[in-house]
Parts: structure tokens; C-alpha cells; sequence
């Protein structure tokens, strides 16, 4: 009878729920000029879908939620949160390489590979282009090369291990400053946002930042609570290596600061020598570092403060289309609901999770990207305005409805964009060059019009995708085009591609007798015509398959033609 009553009294909660998950999606496809997300712009995804078999699959959606808020034996289980996530993170996978920042993350996590740790650090900034990057994630992707060989599932596997860890992280937070059910319904809604899943996959820094960055946050808690040795150095290292994921981090890491204060209104001593020591030993590790590095890091400084900091303001995308269009909008009303549950209570734990959200709004940090290290806290403040929701079932349901709403989404109108998106064409080149009988492969890139974007970085994605040497002259193929005009390069947020150093084991073997046995030519259309160094150097050769495929949204693209060697010439 009271299982009953508990139903009557719910229902009307359930219906307003399942209203708006199915009103929602309609809404927002409505005003989708609104959205100006740079790669998955819902004008752009949903272009060639049936808006109306999406907004069907919600049905279903709503029904297994329902379903799944009646049942508990997963509940407060990180366990469950770590599999979830891994499984639902693998299955996009699939997607290609559509950042064109995956080229240097790759080249040097290569040279790591090839040339070992002593020479990554002594070149690091040198011979290595690092660009605005900071070493720790390229070394690791670049132990993971050398460890388990050139192979992009491995690297898949890493971040998608980070990005799970990073959902039981959330998981553990919320249940730290809280209880289990905020820091568990905070992991789930880590599945409710769309653009992340799409992030996953890629060989790119800001999964494994979002991971070290609440893997340090956890930690200093632990360190605050707990106290010991073992957590004190736990949070040092973790700072340290927060610290040289991405300089965005660095004024991310003063909400270390907010946790000291809050924990100072307990026991002022305690948390204060536990944090004068983790500051100490942090503070020697990164001095380390950037002593061994100080005018390369001070360089890097100044040009963040002279081109990346002005060319923020031009390459922003609105809080509209983060917060609404790539983050379901239930995470985010809930969110700003908690800021109001928060103040009523005066809850000063609040001031944690809450924190780095404000200085995104307070400092204008238009760019979805690095928003992506933020979301644990984000979820968390989301978590927290839901807990003040009475029916657990209720609760259950709303998070249920944003997770497959978000998978409806991600599944079927990102993930189909993005496999069509010109990239796909260099892994399934690489694929084809791995099935023939040959070992070297040269390869030449041809000019982009209209495009602000250099042609030469699709050579590193192209390798990532193929066990063949490659060989790419890149003098030569700089001559093919005609040069970006360099007032429109500075201003460009694709300045880092014109700046593209050919790496040596590109250069090794293009002096030797011989042809090789393929040619590859990387061009913006198909049939676009050859210069004629290239076409001398495909004689010989015949057309052997060509891949086209393209979304048709962007200028830049990656038309990969394959000419194999003819029987009786001679390979190198």
C-alpha cells in the first residue's frame, strides 16, 4: 500500500519529467542557429538526419529509464560507474582523428618512441615542435608507442581509462564533501554530456587533463581529511603533474586554495601544515622542471599572453552552445538550481565544486575545450541541486532520461557526422597501405584554397594509421602551394600548422636509388590536378584507389589518393 501511494504521489514528477526530455531535444533543434560549437554544431550534424527518428528513440529512452530508477542493486557501486563508462566510451572508438592538434600530439609522442626518453626531454621545445604544449601527456602517449607499438587502439584505451577513472574520481568527491548518492548520481551524469564522448577517442590532452586535474583535487582532499604521509605526497605528485598537462590548469590549480579555506574554518592548524608541506614538496618538483626548461617555458609564457589569450575573444563559441547544445541542459539547470539550494543553506563545501565554474563565467572562457576538464565539478554542482530532490526514484529517473538522451545524441547524430568528416579518408588509407606488400610510402600534400590550415599536418595523422614507413619531403611540397599570408597566419587559431617542422625519420630514405612502393597524394578534391614533380614521380605507378569521403561543412579536407607501384619496377 505505501509502494502505492509512493507511485501516486510521483507520477505527476515522472510525466513532467518525461515531458521535457522529449520536449527538450525539439526545442533546442528549433534554435539550432544558436549553436556555434567549431565541430559538432547541431547545424552541421544534423544536416543529412531525420531529426524525427531521433526524437523517436526517446520514447524508449524514457521507458528504460523508468525502468532502471525502480531497481538498486547498482546504486553508490564505483564499480559500476567505471565499467558503464569504460563499455559506453568504447563504442565511439570508430571515429577518426578530426582535430587537426592530434598531428603534434603524435609526432611527439613519436619521437619519444623512436628516439627514446633522455632525447624527448633534451629536444622538448627544440628539434620537438612543442608549440603552447606542456610535456606530461605527449611523454605518456609517447611510453604507451614505445611499450605497446604504433597502434591508435592503445591510446584509445588510455584515455578512455581516464576518462572512467575520472567518473569513480567524481563519484569519490561528491561522497567526500557529502554523501554517496551525490558523489554517485555526480559519476553518472558524467555520461550525460555529448560533446564528451566525442573528445574520448581522440589523441588529443584534454580527457587526460580533466583526469589529473580531479585526480589533484581529490587528492588535497584526502590530504585535508585525512592527513598522513601517504596522501600528502599523493597530492604533491599529482599537482606536479597537473601542472604540466596544459597551462590552463595553472589557474585552475588555485582551487586548492578553496578547499584550504574551507577546511581552515574546522581545525586551522592541521590543514595548514598539510598544506604548507604538499606546496613544498609540489613546489620543488615543478621548480625542477622548469629550471631545466626556464627560457623555453618563459618564452612559451609570453606568446600565451600575446596570441592565445587576444585570440580567445575571436574563437570563443557562446555559453549557449556549450551549456545548452553540447552539455544537456538538464545538468545545467540543475547546476544553477544548486547554486540557490547552496546559498540557502550556506553550505561553504559548495564554494569546491563551484568554484572553477564561476571563474569560467567571471573570466569570459568561451571555448568548450577548456570547459572539458572542468565537467567533474560541474556534474558534482548538478548532483548537489538533485539531492534536493526527496523520491531517490525521481532523482534516478531525471539522471537516466539526461544519460539516454545524451547517448541518443552522441550515437546517432554526432558519431555518424564525424565518421564522415575527410580524416576518416587517412585512416582508411592507412588501413588499405597495411593490407599491400610494400614498405615505403611517399607521400605529398597539395594546396588547400580557402583553407587555414596546412596541408602537411595530415602527414602525422596518415602515420598513425599505418605500420608503413613514410617518406615527405617537405621543402618540396612547400612549393606546391602559394604561402598563407602571414598577417592572417598570426591571427589564425590554426597558426601551429604553419609552423610544422618536417620530423627526420620523414626524411630518412628519400635519397636512396629506388622508387618506393606507393605514392600517396593528400588533396582538398578529387581529381585535383598534380604538379608536375608529382606527376613525374607517379610514373610508373597506377591509381589504385582513391578516398573521398567528406562532410561537405568544412574547407579543409583530406582527399587521399593511392598510386601503387607497377610490376618490375624496382622498390626501394
Amino acid at each position: 500500500m505505501d509502494t502505492e501511494q509512493s507511485d501516486i504521489k510521483t507520477a505527476p514528477y515522472f510525466l513532467i519529467i518525461s515531458f521535457f526530455t522529449l520536449a527538450t531535444p525539439v526545442i533546442l533543434y528549433s534554435i539550432r542557429f544558436l549553436d556555434d560549437n567549431r565541430l559538432t554544431r547541431w547545424r552541421w550534424v544534423f544536416a543529412d538526419v531525420n531529426a524525427f527518428r531521433v526524437f523517436l528513440l526517446l520514447i524508449p529512452v524514457i521507458i528504460i529509464a523508468y525502468g532502471l530508477s525502480k531497481v538498486s542493486f547498482f546504486d553508490r557501486n564505483p564499480l559500476f560507474l567505471f565499467i558503464s563508462s569504460f563499455m559506453i566510451a568504447a563504442f565511439f572508438w570508430s571515429e577518426p582523428e578530426v582535430i587537426v592538434d592530434t598531428s603534434r600530439y603524435f609526432t611527439q609522442a613519436k619521437h619519444l618512441e623512436l628516439y627514446g626518453v633522455k632525447y624527448f626531454f633534451n629536444e622538448w621545445g627544440g628539434s620537438i615542435l612543442a608549440w603552447t604544449d606542456l610535456p606530461l601527456i605527449p611523454f605518456l602517449y609517447g611510453i604507451i608507442l614505445k611499450v605497446f607499438g604504433e597502434q591508435r587502439i592503445y591510446i584509445q584505451a588510455f584515455t578512455t581509462l581516464l576518462f572512467s577513472l575520472s567518473v569513480v574520481l567524481t563519484y569519490m568527491i561528491g561522497k567526500t564533501l557529502w554523501d554517496e548518492d551525490t558523489g554517485f548520481y555526480a559519476g553518472l551524469l558524467m555520461l550525460g554530456v555529448p560533446y564528451l564522448f566525442v573528445q574520448i577517442p581522440f589523441m588529443m590532452v584534454d580527457v587526460p587533463t580533466m583526469f589529473f586535474l580531479t585526480l589533484s583535487i581529490f587528492a588535497f582532499l584526502m590530504a585535508m581529511e585525512y592527513g598522513g604521509a601517504g596522501w600528502i605526497i599523493s597530492s604533491a605528485i599529482a599537482i606536479f603533474l597537473v601542472f604540466f598537462c596544459k597551462y590552463s590548469t595553472w589557474p585552475m590549480l588555485s582551487v586548492l586554495c578553496i578547499i584550504l579555506l574551507v577546511y581552515l574554518k574546522k581545525d586551522w592548524r592541521g590543514p595548514l601544515l598539510r598544506s604548507s608541506v604538499i606546496a613544498l614538496l609540489a613546489g620543488l618538483l615543478i621548480s625542477v622542471v622548469i629550471l631545466l626548461k626556464y627560457d623555453f617555458f618563459l618564452g612559451q609564457i609570453k606568446f600565451l599572453f600575446s596570441y592565445q589569450m587576444p585570440g580567445l575573444r575571436r574563437w570563443g563559441e557562446t555559453f549557449a552552445s556549450t551549456f545548452l547544445f553540447q552539455i544537456n541542459p538538464f545538468i545545467t539547470v540543475a547546476a544553477l538550481y544548486s547554486l540557490y539550494v547552496a546559498i540557502r543553506k550556506r553550505d561553504l563545501k559548495y564554494m569546491i565544486i563551484s568554484y572553477l565554474i564561476l571563474l569560467v563565467l567571471l573570466f569570459q572562457i568561451r571555448r568548450i575545450r577548456y570547459v572539458i576538464p572542468l565537467l567533474p565539478m560541474l556534474t558534482l554542482m548538478a548532483s548537489y541541486g538533485l539531492r534536493n530532490i526527496r523520491a531517490k526514484e525521481v532523482r534516478k529517473f531525471i539522471v537516466f532520461c539526461v544519460i539516454g538522451s545524451s547517448l541518443v545524441l552522441a550515437i546517432s547524430v554526432y558519431l555518424p557526422f564525424l565518421q564522415k568528416y575527410s580524416t576518416v579518408n587517412l585512416r582508411e588509407a592507412g588501413r588499405y597501405l597495411n593490407s599491400l606488400e610494400i614498405r615505403d610510402v611517399e607521400v605529398f600534400t597539395l594546396p588547400q584554397k580557402r583553407s587555414f590550415v596546412n596541408p602537411a599536418v595530415a602527414v602525422p595523422i596518415l602515420d598513425l594509421f599505418t605500420d608503413r614507413k613514410l617518406l615527405y619531403n617537405y621543402e618540396v611540397n612547400k612549393k606546391f602551394g602559394r604561402p598563407m599570408p602571414a598577417e592572417r597566419v598570426e591571427k589564425s587559431s590554426l597558426r601551429f600548422t604553419w609552423l610544422y617542422r618536417n620530423p627526420v625519420y620523414y626524411r630518412n630514405g628519400l635519397k636512396k636509388t629506388g622508387r618506393p612502393g606507393a605514392v600517396v597524394v593528400i588533396s582538398q578534391k578529387v581529381g585535383q590536378p598534380l604538379p608536375g614533380y608529382v606527376r613525374k614521380r607517379v610514373r610508373g605507378y597506377h591509381l589504385s584507389r582513391v578516398f573521398s569521403t567528406a562532410t561537405g561543412v568544412f574547407r579543409y579536407r583530406t582527399i587521399v589518393t593511392v598510386y601503387e607501384r607497377n610490376r618490375g619496377a624496382r622498390q626501394l
